[in-house]
């Protein structure tokens, strides 16, 4: 694992794509430990082709990040932005969820 980490700004200039699924949804989605990676996997394949060398060396350390430290930074984010969708996926029951997508997300890379 490399010695650089995601920062609460690498996370925020991707704000837009943590609250595009409303926060009743996403919470119905943690609930369920949805695959949504799997569903929209035309899509997510899609935007990793369009990704630049930047992008990608952050999707690289998202991929290689720990579960709790991205959870940290998601509180920092919430405690920041008071966007529900930030404090819903740091609770601990949105774990196995994080884990679960980011697996998907590790196949079609």
């Amino acid at each position: 694992m490399s010695e650089k980490k995601l920062t609460y700004d690498d996370l925020m200039a991707y704000q837009s794509l943590f609250t595009l699924a409303p926060s009743f949804l996403l919470g119905r989605y943690i609930k369920n430990n949805t695959n949504l990676v799997g569903k929209f996997s035309s899509q997510v394949e899609s935007q990793l082709k369009g990704l630049n060398n930047k992008q990608k060396e952050q999707l690289d350390l998202l991929l290689e990040s720990d579960v709790n430290d991205l959870q940290e930074l998601l509180i920092q984010a919430y405690k920041k932005t008071h966007k529900k969708q930030f404090k819903q996926l740091a609770q601990n029951d949105a774990r196995d969820f994080i884990m679960l997508n980011l697996t998907e997300i590790k196949k079609i890379v």
